[in-house]
Formats: C-alpha cells, sequence, structure tokens
C-alpha cells in the first residue's frame, strides 16, 4: 500500500505487502523487503537496500549523501537487514570510496530518536542505539552491543560483541568484546557479566573471563600480559575472543580500567 501523497520512483523495488505512509519519498535505485513500513515523512535515496520486515519512523533520512568532505559522488550504497526499528529523526549515510563504499546494518536492531550512523559503518545483529547517539565514519559495532543515550562514538572505533556502553560517553578507544564502558572520555568498569548471563553462557567460562580480564588489565603494558596467559585459557572462547579482537588491530587505543 502506498499513500497517494507520497513519491514513490518508478525505478525503485518494491516488494509485496510494503506500507509506504503520507509524505514519503523513495528514490530510483532503492529496494524495500517485504513488509518493510515507512510511517509516513520518510526519506530514502541512493542505492540502498532494506530488509524484511523493518519499520521506519517519521523524519527519517536514509541514504543521503555522507557528511564527509572528500565524498566527490563517487558511487556508494547503504544495505540494512531484516526487522530493524529505525525510529523518528535517525539519519544514515552511504559508504565512501575510503571505507570501501558500503555502510552496513545487520538485522533486529533498534536505532532510537535522532542517532546517526555515519559512512562507511559496520553494525552487526541486535545492537541497540539510544537516543541522540552519533557514530563517526568507520565505526564497527559488533553483534549484541547496547550504546547508552547521548553517548557519542568517534571514527574508526570499534566495540566488541555484547559490550555496554553507558549514557553520556564519549567513546575514543576501542571496547572490547563484553566490556562495560563510560565515562567522559571512555574507560572500562568491568566486564558486562548480566549480559553475558543473559546469554546463558556458562558460569564456569564467564568466572574465567571475569579472572582472564583483571590479569589482562592488571598494568599499563597489557600487550606484555596478553601473552604471558595466551595459553592459560586456550579452552575459554570468551577470553579468546577478547584477546583476538585486541590484537586484530594493533595500532589501535584499547579502553582500559582507569588507574
Amino acid at each position: 500500500m502506498i499513500h497517494n501523497s507520497s513519491v514513490v520512483d518508478k525505478k525503485a523495488k518494491i516488494s509485496k505487502k510494503v506500507v509506504i505512509g503520507p509524505f514519503c519519498y523513495v528514490g530510483p535505485n532503492v529496494e524495500l523487503a517485504d513488509n518493510v513500513e515507512l510511517v509516513s515523512h520518510v526519506h530514502i535515496e541512493g542505492y540502498t537496500k532494506i530488509g524484511k520486515g523493518t519499520k521506519i519512523f517519521p523524519f527519517a533520512s536514509i541514504g543521503t549523501q555522507p557528511q564527509d568532505l572528500k565524498f566527490k559522488n563517487e558511487k556508494n550504497s547503504l544495505s540494512i537487514g531484516e526487522n530493524n526499528l529505525i525510529r523518528e529523526y535517525v539519519t544514515i549515510n552511504p559508504g565512501t570510496e575510503g571505507g570501501g563504499s558500503k555502510t552496513i546494518i545487520g538485522n533486529n536492531c533498534l536505532l532510537m530518536i535522532s542517532s546517526h550512523v555515519a559512512h562507511d559503518c559496520k553494525i552487526g545483529d541486535n545492537v541497540i542505539i539510544a537516543n541522540n547517539v552519533p557514530l563517526g565514519g568507520h565505526v564497527t559495532i559488533e553483534d549484541n552491543v547496547i550504546i547508552g543515550g547521548n553517548s557519542a562514538v568517534q571514527q574508526f572505533t570499534r566495540i566488541g560483541r555484547l559490550a555496554m556502553i553507558g549514557g553520556m560517553t564519549g567513546v575514543l578507544k576501542d571496547v572490547i568484546p563484553f566490556g562495560l564502558s563510560i565515562g567522559n572520555r571512555n574507560y572500562l568498569q568491568g566486564i558486562n557479566l548480566i549480559g553475558l548471563r543473559r546469554k546463558k553462557y556458562d558460569n564456569k567460562k564467564i568466572m574465567g573471563l571475569d579472572k582472564a580480564y583483571k590479569e589482562i588489565f592488571a598494568s599499563e603494558n597489557f600487550h606484555e600480559n596478553l601473552s604471558r596467559i595466551n595459553g592459560e585459557y586456550k579452552d575459554n572462547e570468551l577470553v579468546s575472543e577478547v584477546i583476538n579482537f585486541i590484537e586484530k588491530d594493533k595500532k589501535r587505543p584499547i579502553c582500559t580500567p582507569q588507574k
């Protein structure tokens, strides 16, 4: 169903049971999968694909030109997965040549009011981004991350799986998987024990992760600490995930506990 006040380009690919409410705009290179709903006043343009069951609320702006002065109208794209909720005033930009030309959002995410996803971001599944949270360009957010309201994530930052960012946090440093990060300039407060238990991880492995966390960050030279414990927790996939995350990009600053 398409409301007669909306403008939908004839070249747009609109699947079955899509609902487009009043005063929306859908550009020629947009693809909307089954059961997508645009409530009203939604603007979508560019090479944008939106997956099944995603619902977009009023005044969201999706697929418009990246806010990057290096952008020179090169071809780019935006891919949004299935069953996402994109609330009022959310803005999402496609990629740039300098970041692979793609912005990607996974499935079952909630982007709350006035959050912003900049160019070349990669967001996993089941991510919650609360009100007024901007993500800078090239940010990577892994599955099941929660970012509290009025936080801000600096460009190129990585946030690992099942991490939680407290409200009003300035995220300048990468946050390890399962980490709890807060602060005006972010630091680690510990491990997301509640989140791990909700995901029904074995309690012995959770306690092993908590012990390894304390050993990794026992001193400022945590890379040296990593080399000491690397074999000790080889059977604990949670610890291995943290170690692999840290070692994957040694040029990036890692968020550490406050001393």
